[in-house]
């Protein structure tokens, strides 16, 4: 005999794998952790300063 499928259950099964998947490539594609985004920040006002501090008025 054939076994009986929750058809609910089986796509909602889908979709959760189908959002798991979507999570992993996100976080490949834009995940950083909070000490690079601080350590870019921290760059990004120090060339600020440097630009800032050679502006001619």
């Amino acid at each position: 005999m054939a076994e009986i499928v929750n058809l609910n259950k089986a796509r909602k099964q889908r979709e959760r794998a189908e959002r798991m998947r979507q999570a992993a490539e996100n976080r490949a594609a834009f995940g950083r952790s909070a000490e690079e985004r601080a350590l870019e920040a921290a760059r990004r006002e120090a060339a600020r300063k440097l630009l800032d501090g050679a502006r001619k008025e």
